[in-house]
């Protein structure tokens, strides 16, 4: 992990392991490193409970959870409030909008894990955590990050379709195209030898801006 000098904060990478903890949500206690085998993650983190921003956001999470898990992902949100905080802004949601949080929510009082994942950055906030949205795979291992001032509320369809384009890559050993979406052609990787490089050229199957550039339906 990096850590900035000046201020002290941990910044997991992309390609690091995610950092385990224990921690109390609104399903009860877990340890990180034992929670959702098999699944992926996205854990996102936000400023306060009872803000505005923050509602419609975890609204969004919540309103679209069946497309998380279809794509064989666990939601887990956080900010820096008690666990009898979260249970109150869980019901008030409920009662005013009628949608229903259901994924937990860590009680982050003491700061621990948003120290942990660099979700605290003293020049926007010493006290609330930046909306940062990680995304962990099966094997715990942190494969994009997202981060967001306080002042500005994420893209579900962004948050949805890097998550597609993540396990698509994996599953074909592609790489994907600006804008890309379900649907959309991939990239297949370049050659690494002149014969490689031939053999693309005179395929025909397959769309080629250049020998280097070539992209293809799965």
């Amino acid at each position: 992990m990096d850590i900035l000098d000046e201020k002290k904060i941990t910044i997991p990478r992309i390609g690091d392991d995610a950092p385990d903890f224990e921690a109390l949500t609104t399903k009860g206690k877990i340890k990180f490193s034992e929670y959702a085998k098999d699944q992926w993650i996205i854990m996102f983190s936000h400023p306060a409970d009872f803000t505005p921003v923050c509602t419609t956001e975890m609204s969004g999470f919540a309103i679209r959870k069946k497309e998380f898990d279809a794509l064989n992902t666990e939601l887990i949100g956080l900010s820096i409030d008690s666990i009898h905080s979260h249970l109150g802004w869980v019901n008030n949601v409920r009662e005013k909008t009628g949608v229903y949080f259901d994924f937990p929510i860590i009680a982050d009082l003491d700061m621990k894990v948003s120290k942990l994942y660099g979700m605290l950055q003293p020049n926007e906030s010493e006290t609330a955590a930046v909306r940062a949205v990680f995304f962990i795979d099966p094997a715990k291992k942190i494969r994009l990050i997202m981060y967001y001032p306080l002042n500005v509320g994420r893209n579900m369809d962004e948050i949805l379709r890097s998550l597609e384009a993540l396990q698509t890559s994996d599953k074909y050993k592609v790489a994907m195209p600006l804008d890309w979406k379900q649907g959309d052609k991939v990239i297949i990787p370049p050659p690494k030898t002149l014969e490689e490089m031939e053999a693309r050229i005179n395929d025909d199957s397959i769309e080629k801006i250049d020998f280097y550039l070539a992209k293809k339906d799965i």
